[in-house]
């Protein structure tokens, strides 16, 4: 069974570069992209960064693109989300979540192909 636990939100000022955390547990050998989605209330649910567990490939939203780094170090099965240069329209309740056995740049951010999600971790930027 897969589990993903997200932590280090909270409330950070504007301009701060706080690192999320997400431990993946039963992945094992399973090849898996890693997503960071992000959602604040009334908006649809926005990927930001993705990263494929098997050959580090990457993919930014624009929207945080050169801001935030996505990294993984497997033995310890933990994905990072290092957010840089925050502004309060970042505030959002950050998702971890896995999608298993596909191809990375064809999942993309289509949060449907996602079977696996975190509880979330709260962000609140402010000015």
């Amino acid at each position: 069974q897969v589990r993903l636990v997200e932590s280090g939100g909270g409330q950070v000022q504007a301009g701060g570069t706080p690192r999320l955390s997400c431990v993946a547990s039963g992945l094992d050998s399973t090849r898996a992209c890693i997503t960071w989605f992000r959602q604040t209330p009334g908006k649809e649910r926005e990927g930001v960064a993705l990263i494929a567990n098997y050959d580090d490939y990457t993919y930014y939203a624009d929207s945080v693109k050169g801001r935030f780094a996505i990294s993984q170090d497997n033995p310890e099965k933990t994905v990072y989300l290092l957010m840089g240069s925050l502004q309060p329209e970042d505030t959002a309740i950050y998702y971890c979540a896995a999608s298993l056995y596909r191809s990375c740049p064809r999942v993309n951010f289509m949060s449907s192909s996602y079977t696996y999600w975190g509880q979330g971790t709260q962000v609140t930027v402010s000015s």
